[in-house]
Order: structure tokens, then sequence, then C-alpha cells
């Protein structure tokens, strides 16, 4: 069991130490989305769901899901975060479905990556299409979640080809 950073020499779950980590600028970026019908993406470009302007609330729980990244997640650190910044982007999958890609990046500068915060922003702010939506129709799937790059520390950088 010693070979997992996660597990001490008894096999149980260990918060991994950082306190030796050299401080350095770490940046996170991934990516989710949500499909949705035409009905509820021309309801959310028109700012007419009677919940509010979806994507503004989505944006807000995001940045909201990056700083609790560490209540959520066990063996996550508690850690400063310096940025989140969260883009839409709509795609026309036919006419009767649209696609909302969620592109995620977070930055702090530590001693330990952010990329669980990244992919927490990209999950709730999926999530949070949906609670926002789902009135309309319940059948929007969100699709896969995924780091798309990360980099700064001592394992290097990393980009999903």
């Amino acid at each position: 069991m010693t070979n997992f950073t996660h597990f001490n020499q008894q096999g149980r779950a260990k918060m991994v130490d950082i306190s030796n980590k050299q401080e350095t600028v770490r940046l996170a970026k991934a990516h989710s989305s949500i499909f949705v019908n035409k009905e509820i993406y021309e309801q959310i470009i028109n700012l007419e769901l009677h919940k509010g302007d979806v994507l503004a609330v989505a944006q807000v729980a995001g940045v909201m899901a990056a700083k609790q990244t560490s209540s959520i997640i066990p063996m996550c650190h508690l850690i400063a975060i310096n940025g989140v910044n969260i883009e839409f982007n709509w795609e026309e999958k036919n006419e009767s479905q649209f696609q909302l890609h969620i592109t995620v990046e977070v930055k702090t500068k530590g001693n330990t990556g952010v990329e669980m915060e990244a992919l927490t922003v990209a999950s709730v702010t999926a999530l949070t299409v949906y609670d926002m939506c789902k009135a309309v129709d319940k059948g929007m799937i969100i699709g896969e979640t995924s780091l798309l790059e990360k980099s700064g520390g001592v394992n290097g950088d990393f980009k999903r080809q």
C-alpha cells in the first residue's frame, strides 16, 4: 500500500503532507457540458426562464464550488484560490438539441494543484444549469467532464490531446 500517496503504512486513508512542496503558480483547465432541448436553449439565451439568468447563476455557483472543493472531496487540501474563470459556448447538435460547453480555468499560487477545484467547478456549473432548467425538461444530459490541462508543480504539465 505504500506506493499510493493517499494511504498510510496501515493501508488507511490519509491526507498527503504537502509542507515540503515548493510554492508555484498552478493552473488547471477543465470542461463539462450539458445537452438541452431547443425550448431550454431559447429560454436561456433570451433570459426567459422564470428562475432567472441561468448562466449567471451557474457561473456564481461554479465560483462558490471552487472555494468549497476541500469540503466535499475528503483528501483535498484547503487552498487559496487566486482566480476562477468560466466560459460558456453553445453548439447546435441538430435542430432540436443544443450542447452548452462549459470551460473552466482555476489558478492559485501554492504548494498543491487545482485540478480537483477545476473539475468541481465544471461539474457544479453543469449541475446548476440542470437545476435551473429541470422544470422545463428533466431529460437534459450532463456530458463528459474532464481535465483539459494543468501546469505547475513537481509532476509537470499535462495537456489533453
